[in-house]
């Protein structure tokens, strides 16, 4: 039977492959949200979800849920969306209110597991240039967004949020497109969801996860991730096999 790994001082992980089946995904207990550990975790294929409560835990679910950025699902209606560019969308300008924001909605619904430890780790990853958020404004308010970590060419999404109907889909859509064009091909998004599922995301076994992120995520991967100084919006071309 597998035992729940205890995590002490030394930056160190066991194996991905060595969480437990139920619940799914559960790997270690314990160290900290440093940000040498947290880019340690994601490029193993971990990463850390406790709540207020809890103490830190650690995961690396099976199968993985992952999207490659040229096939995300644009529906005509979402398609109709973009084209009328009734939202404004930036990268990397409100990262701060993104990630609060996605933390707010989530305590009002089913309670969040960003807590103000986690904002604080995440906050210093986007200061040293991993963690990067895409923003959704209307008449110069907030309204959609999310956040997540990139490493060499592979994007781990952390959380979204919408308080208007599709921003958090113009959010994903604008990612995917921005992705694609720094030559990313895979977007982490953990865990399965049919929300994600409808937008093309799909599940791979763990083993096929880990071994793309050796290749695509290691030390020695140079960073993809470019920060566009204005977004001109998701062209009517992309991704050319969703036209439907």
């Amino acid at each position: 039977m597998r035992s729940i790994w205890q995590l002490d001082d030394p930056l160190w992980f066991p194996p991905a492959d060595e969480a437990l089946d139920e619940p799914n995904g559960l790997l270690a207990v314990g160290g900290d949200l440093s940000a040498p550990r947290l880019i340690k975790a994601y490029r193993q294929g971990i990463f850390p979800w406790f709540s207020e409560e809890d103490p830190i835990l650690w995961w690396s679910p099976a199968p993985r849920m992952v999207l490659i950025p040229r096939q995300i699902r644009i529906h005509r209606s979402l398609r109709k969306v973009l084209r009328g560019r009734s939202f404004h969308v930036t990268f990397d300008q409100a990262f701060e209110a993104v990630i609060h924001q996605c933390g707010a909605l989530r305590q009002h619904r089913e309670g969040t597991w960003i807590t103000s430890q986690m904002k604080t780790a995440y906050s210093e990853l986007h200061q040293q240039g991993y963690a990067h958020s895409v923003e959704c404004w209307r008449d110069g308010e907030l309204v959609g967004g999310l956040y997540g970590i990139a490493l060499g060419r592979v994007f781990f999404g952390e959380s979204m949020f919408s308080k208007a109907t599709d921003a958090s889909k113009v959010a994903l859509a604008s990612l995917c497109y921005h992705l694609d064009q720094c030559g990313y091909q895979l977007i982490d998004c953990q865990v399965h969801s049919e929300h994600l599922e409808r937008l093309g995301a799909q599940e791979i076994d763990r083993a096929l996860f880990l071994d793309y992120l050796s290749q695509e995520a290691n030390e020695d991967t140079q960073n993809a991730w470019t920060t566009p100084s204005a977004f001109a919006g998701v062209p009517d071309q992309f991704p050319s096999s969703s036209r439907h």
